[in-house]
């Protein structure tokens, strides 16, 4: 199913051992690319360009890391921000990169030039997610501000303001067809909405505790969502059911997506590990056991094939910051 689990990370002592150890565990699995090393503070997401080449981390440190997958090469390093970072993403055309941050302002800026191309002005709190819709011509955020908004990227213009959260709004997405959004609150619950009127269609619940994220199956036709109640579950989009509960991880569950076949599942936790889960069945088939600490975030390339994920540090700990 995987055929690689990159792993990025700067770690100053203790680097050896924990490479052995990931080594011996996985060795039977997975083909182990690469080691990247640079981040000087907690990485707070990671996201795969379009064709699965490079890797985009956004760090506490207050910088953007573009790497390049193979050789592990960091090809871009854009340090002009002054307050944590938290999401960067490509645009689906590979031309631009969007970034949300601690300032309230998302940012569109041209990775060749590095320069910032628009600015989306409109949060009254820090922005948590963006994302963009498939065709790329617009983001979608999600705020502390407990809202969401739609804009246009070509004129900055926020084209929608979407309200009915009533806790700070963490995660949002577009589903594949730019036709839905689903959005994950503090607030426990989930909403579905209509992506052109910004009428909200369903509002799930079942958490007890914050949702953290909440992504769209590749087909549109169901949901899964992780939480700080230490459950995944899995959601029908057409009738707002609960399908499945995914219980496993021991502590806060900070991200889950699907595998592009839709089969599957990958989920990263506070409890240090990773774990995939065949969707059908709702049990855990594979658990990859490495991080130092919390996990804070992964994605998945296009082709189902590699897996990254970032971790927060240990205070007080060698200031290891770990992408693997």
């Amino acid at each position: 199913m995987m055929e690689n689990w990159v792993r990025i990370l700067n770690i100053k002592l203790g680097w050896i051992h924990d490479f052995n150890k990931i080594i011996a565990t996985y060795v039977k699995y997975f083909k182990l690319l690469n080691i990247l090393e640079g981040h000087e503070d907690t990485i707070r997401s990671v996201r795969f360009s379009p064709d699965g080449r490079n890797i985009i981390s956004s760090s506490a440190d207050k910088t953007i890391r573009i790497w390049d997958i193979i050789s592990g090469d960091q090809i871009q390093i854009v340090r002009r921000y002054s307050v944590w970072i938290n999401i960067s993403e490509f645009s689906p055309d590979r031309q631009n990169i969007v970034t949300c941050l601690q300032d309230r302002i998302i940012r569109l800026w041209d990775i060749k030039t590095e320069t910032t191309v628009i600015e989306f002005i409109g949060h009254l709190k820090a922005v948590w997610c963006v994302n963009f819709s498939p065709d790329g011509n617009h983001i979608v955020s999600s705020s502390l501000d407990k809202t969401i908004r739609i804009w246009d990227v070509h004129s900055g213009i926020e084209i929608k303001k979407l309200i009915g959260h009533s806790g700070r709004v963490l995660g949002v997405q577009f589903s594949s067809d730019g036709q839905m959004i689903v959005s994950s609150s503090d607030d426990q619950t989930i909403c579905l909405w209509n992506a052109q009127s910004g009428e909200r269609l369903k509002q799930l619940r079942g958490h007890s505790n914050v949702v953290l994220c909440a992504r769209f199956s590749p087909d549109g036709k169901f949901i899964v969502s992780c939480s700080w109640d230490k459950t995944i579950r899995i959601w029908d989009v057409e009738t707002g059911k609960q399908l499945k509960i995914l219980e496993g991880h021991l502590e806060f569950v900070n991200d889950v997506k699907f595998f592009p076949d839709g089969q599957t599942i990958v989920s990263c936790s506070d409890d240090k590990t990773i774990r995939l889960w065949n969707v059908k069945s709702g049990y855990e088939i594979e658990r990859l056991e490495g991080h130092l600490d919390w996990v804070t975030g992964l994605d998945i390339s296009s082709d189902g094939k590699t897996i990254v994920s970032c971790s927060r540090i240990k205070p007080l700990e060698y200031g290891d910051n770990v992408i693997q």
